[in-house]
């Protein structure tokens, strides 16, 4: 909205007064009447003067006209301008987000349908209700009061209806009523604010938003119908997406510790295998030294592992006299007598 100040000075009204008031002392005096003359134009002119100055609030902006020819925008704070019938001004607040309601009207808090803006045709050739609301400001003073005629009624509306019915045109009355209503809002929004601008209407488009899409009365069931039923199939397949990515983690997870075990279990073999030919080779080098006491010491650690938890001896006949020496592998040491004789 916007405010046009009216001239404070009413230049009729004062001309009259000071005619009666100058014809009180033309009896009295002729000479003094000039000066009166003089000074009442003086205060006249002073106070024209002071009338061109105004204030400009935040949130406002001020065109001004000289002589009918727009000036300059001027910001908010305390400003002058020519005062009428020289100049004018007019004070608009630029930033008050403004709506426009398409297809129905809201009076009173209760909603009435407007048919003759509501009723489209789709692009499959059906009719589809269509109830739309518009929030735009100002972001070109000058091009919005003196580009445009009546850009917050008539230009508006035929440019939301415009761009809306191109919109629905363009798609089946599935898509509009279901699945593509944010992609419609988008679209009529890019369409209005391209159609402004070519229009140079100085408005911008805050939002778009489509307050209600329904199917004609007579086969509104039927749609409702086919909307829950995708509704009921866009929650499953939200539930099955939810599960899926409940398991995959999981999945992952329990995938990730049987490498690791197996990665594992091939670095103990692998060390294992090797230490085992570490060993044989080791055991080879000793073989080919001493073959016959490596080959005795092997009987003797296979025996070892053949026969555990059995206490074996070793019998050597080269000991002193008539005894055997019994030298156990278990550490302990034993001495008998050759049953020959002697101890």
């Amino acid at each position: 909205m916007y405010r046009q100040d009216d001239p404070e000075v009413n230049f009729d009204q004062l001309t009259e007064k000071f005619r009666s008031f100058g014809g009180r002392f033309s009896g009295k005096g002729g000479g003094f009447l000039p000066f009166l003359l003089l000074g009442g134009v003086f205060l006249v002119a002073l106070l024209w003067v002071g009338s061109g100055v105004y204030t400009v609030q935040p949130g406002e902006q001020a065109a001004t006209r000289l002589l009918g020819d727009f000036q300059t925008i001027e910001s908010p704070g305390l400003r002058w301008w020519f005062p009428s019938p020289i100049g004018n001004r007019d004070i608009v607040q630029v930033n008050q987000v403004r709506t426009l309601e398409l297809g129905f009207r809201e009076i009173n808090g209760e909603s009435t349908s407007v048919l003759a803006e509501s009723m489209m045709i789709t692009g499959d050739e059906n009719i589809v209700e269509t109830q739309m609301v518009v929030q735009y400001d100002i972001k070109n003073l000058k091009d919005y009061l003196f580009e445009v005629v009546d850009p917050e009624g008539s230009t508006m509306k035929d440019v939301a209806e415009t761009a809306i019915r191109q919109v629905v045109g363009s798609r089946n009355i599935d898509d509009v009523l279901t699945t593509e209503k944010s992609a419609v809002q988008a679209e009529t929004k890019l369409l209005m604010q391209q159609l402004l601008d070519q229009y140079g209407s100085g408005v911008n488009i805050r939002e778009v938003k489509l307050q209600s899409v329904s199917a004609p009365m007579q086969v509104r069931d039927a749609f409702d119908d086919v909307v829950r039923a995708r509704e009921e199939k866009s929650q499953i397949v939200n539930l099955a997406q939810a599960y899926q990515e409940d398991q995959l983690p999981r999945a992952r997870g329990d995938a990730a510790r049987v490498l690791e075990a197996s990665e594992a279990f091939r670095q103990e073999r692998i060390a294992d295998a090797t230490g085992q030919a570490e060993k044989f080779l080791k055991v080879l080098e000793e073989y080919e030294k001493a073959p016959d006491i490596t080959r005795q010491r092997l009987y003797l650690e296979s025996m070892e592992k053949i026969l555990p938890g059995v206490t074996k001896y070793i019998i050597s006949e080269t000991v002193g006299g008539n005894m055997l020496q019994f030298l156990p592998l278990d550490g302990s040491t034993q001495t008998i007598t050759n049953p020959q004789g002697g101890e």
